[in-house]
């Protein structure tokens, strides 16, 4: 579960939702430090959380990728939201910053807070890869799938 003091339930369980779309959640430290293509069989972990690992893991079919923690935020990311959100690590705290700056400037903040979680996963999936219509042509998980993560987190829809 999401660790940042003081947010909502619904938020909390949204950050879930994410880890458990980007399948990070139940990996190594509950998938803060996670790199990009473990697997619960097959976990690749990064060690400390002083700073975004950088490490640029090659996934195949020409794509490689430096996404590492719970919701697997891109190095470039994660350094540029460090300075913007004024962090000094990448630790759980630091990941869950980030994530909800994310979450703002898609626009689903409010969303996510009035229980429309449809709307909200609709909104962030130009964030993460794994939401369902991302387009990235990687892995998408299902609308159905998202809501029950959603709901087994806390979450409650409207």
């Amino acid at each position: 579960m999401a660790r940042l003091p003081g947010i909502s339930r619904n938020l909390n369980a949204f950050l879930d939702m994410i880890a458990v779309s980007e399948g990070t959640a139940g990996i190594g430290d509950d998938g803060y430090n996670v790199l990009v293509g473990s697997t619960r069989n097959k976990p690749s972990l990064f060690h400390g959380y002083a700073a975004h690992p950088g490490v640029i893991v090659d996934l195949g079919r020409g794509l490689k990728s430096s996404a590492a923690g719970r919701y697997q935020i891109l190095g470039r990311f994660a350094l540029a939201y460090s300075r913007q959100l004024g962090l000094k690590d990448f630790s759980p705290e630091s990941q869950d910053k980030i994530a909800i700056q994310l979450i703002k400037e898609c626009g689903a903040l409010d969303e996510i807070e009035a229980g429309k979680i449809v709307r909200a996963i609709y909104l962030c999936r130009s964030r993460w890869a794994s939401l369902p219509g991302a387009g990235y042509g990687q892995r998408e998980n299902s609308m159905g799938r998202l809501l029950v993560a959603f709901k087994e987190a806390q979450g409650e829809t409207a």
